[in-house]
């Protein structure tokens, strides 16, 4: 991206080097509102490239712990209900525990893809290594796939194949126990992967409450067999095979997005309205966005007065460029090219175009 060279002089070279501090700054100043700000006006402000360390590291250690949570509570569900399968005979009720100890193994890539998130760029991967998380995201997709498929196999199964189950309370509240237990850690990885921008860590958390309609299936099929309905299990089963198939639909959209560089529209809204409150900016061309990991870059174009001296020039770009890491949560970095405006401003690169 280019700008407009600094001039030399001391108060450019200050601009240039607060400009992109800032660029670095990764700190979400909308979610902390009037207690933030009143911590800015107070508080120095440190805009080194050390906050933007710890802000990573910061972001990976809650990921990390999200995922040790599910593995602990995951874990211990499974654990319980596995109790009951030894004394009960319950082959839905074993599948669901399969079920619950893979799915607190997938938090084994995603736990591999925060800490490789850490390592900083390299000539190499210039960008970092946040897109790790993406990649996990891919296999989480997967794992709810074979999730649904599993699922819907086992249905049909029992519809062909119907199986006597004994000891029914106690089934129906092993089933209770891995409701609970996946909705806890679907809540939990969910709020975590929203806070610390993980498009992976939520699509985590989506199946981990696909799970947990699966364990209610278990719970609703032992009552209809109370009843003396057989089909009941396999029939229930069958219908959380399809609610499982809808967030499987959303959790691979959010991955597809992610890799293919989608944001919120709104944030390309938000970042267009700051560049056009800047003193100095003409007009606002070209916006783009896209998430590495946790953080969000952006690339933009304004346009100012072409006869404006280079200092003034880069002044404004650095005006943008602030005001954008301030009204844009998990924006780490900016880069703002000035533009003096014109088709002949970029004639030399009209034919590359």
């Amino acid at each position: 991206m280019r700008r407009p060279e600094p001039s030399s002089t001391p108060d450019a070279h200050a601009e240039h080097e607060h400009g992109h501090a800032h660029a670095e700054h990764g700190h979400d100043h909308r979610a902390d509102g009037w207690w933030h700000r009143l911590k800015h006006l107070v508080t120095p402000h440190s805009h080194d490239s050390l906050d933007k360390v710890d802000s990573a590291m910061e972001t990976s250690r809650q990921g990390i712990r999200a995922l040790w949570v599910s593995l602990l509570v995951l874990g211990a569900t499974a654990a319980l209900q596995a109790v009951v399968v030894l004394f009960s005979g319950s082959v839905a009720l074993l599948g669901d525990t399969l079920h619950n100890v893979a799915d607190a193994l997938t938090a084994v890539p995603l736990g591999i893809a925060f800490l490789v998130g850490r390592r900083p760029a390299d000539r190499r991967y210039t960008y970092g290594y946040g897109r790790a998380e993406d990649l996990a995201g891919i296999f989480i997709v997967l794992t709810i796939a074979v999730s649904a498929v599993w699922a819907g196999w086992e249905a049909v199964s029992r519809l062909l194949h119907p199986q006597q189950v004994t000891h029914l309370p106690y089934v129906a509240a092993a089933a209770v126990v891995g409701f609970l237990g996946n909705e806890i850690v679907a809540r939990y990885r969910i709020v975590v992967g929203r806070r610390i921008g993980s498009a992976a860590l939520v699509a985590d958390g989506l199946h981990a409450r696909t799970d947990g309609f699966t364990s209610l299936a278990v719970l609703l099929g032992a009552g209809g067999v109370a009843l003396g309905w057989s089909w009941a299990d396999p029939v229930v089963g069958l219908l959380i095979t399809l609610a499982i198939a809808v967030v499987l639909k959303d959790a691979a959209r959010e991955v597809y997005r992610r890799l293919m560089d989608a944001v919120d529209p709104d944030l390309v809204a938000t970042a267009e309205q700051a560049l056009r409150e800047t003193p100095g900016v003409r007009e606002v061309g070209a916006v783009r966005m896209r998430w590495i990991g946790h953080t969000l870059r952006a690339e933009c174009e304004i346009v100012v007065d072409p006869e404006a001296p280079v200092r003034v020039g880069h002044a404004i770009a650095v005006d943008a460029e602030h005001r954008l890491i301030h009204a844009i949560g998990r924006l780490s970095a900016a880069t703002v090219h000035a533009d003096p405006g014109g088709a002949e401003a970029h004639q030399a690169l009209d034919h590359h175009r």
